[in-house]
């Protein structure tokens, strides 16, 4: 369906229409407050029964939404107007589907944030890198003295939020694929009628400047192919105005092949090679340096290219960060953020929550929390990261993902491997086909590799077979659906098993204190 009436829509239109929102996860539950506070007719289903929510629904109830759970029943959809997807439903979901044979129009909490808000909105996608890099532009246009909100697949959903934005701030979101899905018309083209309030969100819709870090293997276990996820990550920047900025990565072959198709304003980021426009690394007499450049768009009086940083100076470990950074200071620099903000958080950001996030040390083992590498590439990009011998935690739900690489860094890098979850003979089969690869008089011994049922025992068992000096190293590579809600629910947990450990190492360090008194 073809849309001509822009993209803006307003919240006061929305009194007595009928949705229909499916997943009550994050996402889903705060669009359904949204929507019933703005007096929406909601029908909200989850295929979890009443029973996992315990008293988190209890208001939706009061405001008058009809909760439908433990089931997605076809009658949900009738008299509806549009349907709202959480991003973890299947765009083949059984009930979407049926949404599609009745042609009601399928949308997204994200794409009803965009079409409401009345900031310029910065959107960033990738296959890696988005949470941290979505941090990182968030604290160079705060630390530059603007008014800014951070959300999408990052936090908390800005939907609720969307009142308050005013027109001269600035929304830095991260968007993933299963959400940018619903930014194509595409995934529209079964809808045959749709009540004129609800069209803006058939528009094909890309941000005012829309970043791509990197596409690689990812979500394959959603996604039918690599062409079907790379085009749905290809919306953040399809759809753009004369106006709006295109910042991809051109050091990886698909981004670089979807900028050199793009028309308008592009630029790029790389630590390979000088970039016209963008970021880069540039060699001095310091050593290596983060610097941007405007290319011909620049005035004459500001040099063409400026320094940001060394990268020495550069607190995030890795050099994935490298290229989060590298994006990061693309991306401001299109905002006109001053080097000073881009200096100050470079060299002081030390990431987000379940990113190599340092936990604790405990009797001289430094222990990190990096779940949210949900892929086997984000784990290999995790044990390059260190030097030091590497106790590694991996398993959970496998996405179909290739696992070569990342067993070959998990037998080089590691000196334990701890297996958990489902996928724990998966990932214990592909190491042992690359040891059947290695010549026999391979002088390196290989590392332990043991297997536990879950996280907690993982844990345990680390402890006992880590010495002082090494990284213990929650790294998954797979997703956390097996035994947790989300990634995040996994890296509170390993917190918490880590902290009991602290505490157990404390008390332990006290009892052996008093006894050495009382000798």
């Amino acid at each position: 369906m073809h849309c001509s009436d822009g993209n803006t829509m307003q919240v006061v239109d929305m009194d007595g229409h009928r949705v229909v929102v499916v997943g009550l996860a994050r996402e889903g539950e705060a669009l359904t407050r949204f929507l019933a506070s703005h007096k929406c007719q909601v029908v909200a289903t989850d295929l979890r029964p009443a029973e996992a929510f315990g008293e988190r629904l209890a208001k939706l109830t009061e405001a008058g939404v009809q909760l439908v759970l433990g089931e997605h029943p076809f009658s949900v959809l009738d008299g509806a107007e549009v349907v709202f997807v959480s991003p973890g439903v299947p765009f083949d979901a059984p009930l979407l589907n049926e949404a599609r044979r009745r042609g009601l129009p399928l949308s997204t909490e994200s794409r009803l944030f965009c079409a409401l808000c009345a900031a310029p909105i910065v959107g960033i996608t990738g296959s890696s890198g988005k949470t941290t890099t979505t941090a990182l532009v968030g604290e160079m246009l705060r630390t530059d003295g603007r008014n800014v909100w951070v959300g999408g697949n990052i936090g908390q959903p800005l939907i609720e939020k969307v009142e308050q934005i005013r027109v001269n701030d600035w929304v830095v979101v991260e968007l993933s694929s299963f959400q940018l899905e619903y930014y194509h018309p595409s995934a529209n083209a079964h809808v045959r009628d749709v009540h004129p309030i609800w069209m803006p969100l058939l528009c094909g819709w890309s941000p005012h400047i829309g970043a791509i870090l990197n596409v690689t293997p990812n979500h394959l276990d959603r996604h039918p192919s690599m062409e079907a996820y790379t085009h749905a990550k290809r919306a953040i920047v399809a759809y753009r105005k004369p106006e709006d900025i295109a910042v991809l990565n051109h050091d990886n072959p698909i981004t670089r092949a979807i900028g050199g198709s793009l028309s308008g304003d592009v630029r790029w980021f790389s630590r390979r090679t000088p970039v016209p426009a963008g970021a880069y690394l540039a060699k001095g007499k310091q050593g290596l340096s983060v610097v941007v450049s405007r290319g011909s768009t620049i005035q004459h009086d500001i040099p063409k290219v400026r320094p940001v940083c060394r990268l020495e100076e550069i607190r995030l470990r890795g050099e994935h960060n490298v290229d989060n950074i590298l994006a990061a200071c693309a991306i401001a620099d299109t905002l006109g953020v001053s080097l000073e903000a881009m200096h100050q958080v470079c060299t002081t950001f030390s990431g987000v929550a379940h990113r190599l996030e340092w936990v604790a040390d405990v009797a001289g083992v430094h222990y990190y929390n990096d779940s949210i590498a949900t892929t086997p590439e984000r784990l290999s990009a995790a044990l390059r990261s260190f030097r030091e011998p590497i106790v590694l935690l991996a398993g959970g739900r496998d996405k179909h993902l290739p696992w070569d690489e990342a067993v070959r860094l998990m037998l080089a890098r590691t000196c334990h491997i701890i297996l958990f979850g489902e996928a724990a003979t998966l990932i214990h089969t592909e190491l042992a086909k690359v040891q059947a690869t290695v010549s026999p008089d391979r002088r390196a011994p290989w590392p332990t590799v043991h297997r536990t049922a879950t996280l907690d025992e993982a844990v345990e068992l680390a402890a006992s077979v880590a010495q002082a000096g090494n990284v213990v190293l929650l790294s998954p590579g797979c997703t956390s659906f097996d035994a947790f809600k989300d990634f995040a629910e996994r890296g509170d947990r390993f917190r918490e098993l880590v902290e009991r450990l602290q505490r157990r190492a404390e008390r332990q360090g006290s009892l052996d204190s008093a006894g050495s008194q009382r000798r």
